[in-house]
């Protein structure tokens, strides 16, 4: 895992109406890049409200090269919510130039609650990413539905 930028900043529209946050609301906006093999993979865009940041949360203003996702998953209040997909354009302005493609990307995100505050998580799978051949069924919760998309 790779931090390729951090910074506080204002979040696009659609991540400030889904963390609920004010039209002047900052975040600190952590962007990684997750590699296999040095290809990268996964681009992944982190938002977290200055308001969440306090408490046991504060500690994400110093992730540095640390897993999110760790954090996250060890706590035992964290709570996730369903997954919004998106296939966006190999060259979405959601995405750095530098990692701009010919072939579309799925896109997913979702919130998380941890400690009585949000924060938003998503994550663009680049052509790197190795495709899944199971021969096992796909399980989807909510019946496959889309409650909305990433970008436009």
């Amino acid at each position: 895992m790779e931090r390729w930028e951090q910074g506080w900043a204002a979040p696009a529209l659609a991540e400030r109406q889904l963390l609920g946050m004010g039209h002047r609301e900052r975040a600190m906006i952590r962007q990684v890049i997750l590699r296999l093999d040095d290809e990268p993979v996964v681009f992944a865009r982190s938002v977290f409200p200055v308001s969440s940041l306090v408490g046991p949360l504060l500690r994400l203003r110093r992730l540095a090269n640390q897993s999110l996702g760790a954090f996250l998953f060890a706590r035992t209040d964290m709570r996730r919510s369903p997954f919004e997909l998106a296939l966006l354009r190999g060259d979405s302005p959601y995405l750095p130039e530098t990692f701009w493609q010919k072939d579309p990307a799925w896109a997913r995100r979702s919130c998380f609650q941890a400690a009585g505050k949000s924060l938003l998580v998503s994550e663009v799978f680049l052509r790197g990413f190795p495709r899944w051949k199971s021969s096992m069924p796909l399980h989807r919760s909510r019946r496959g539905q889309v409650s909305a998309t990433i970008g436009r």
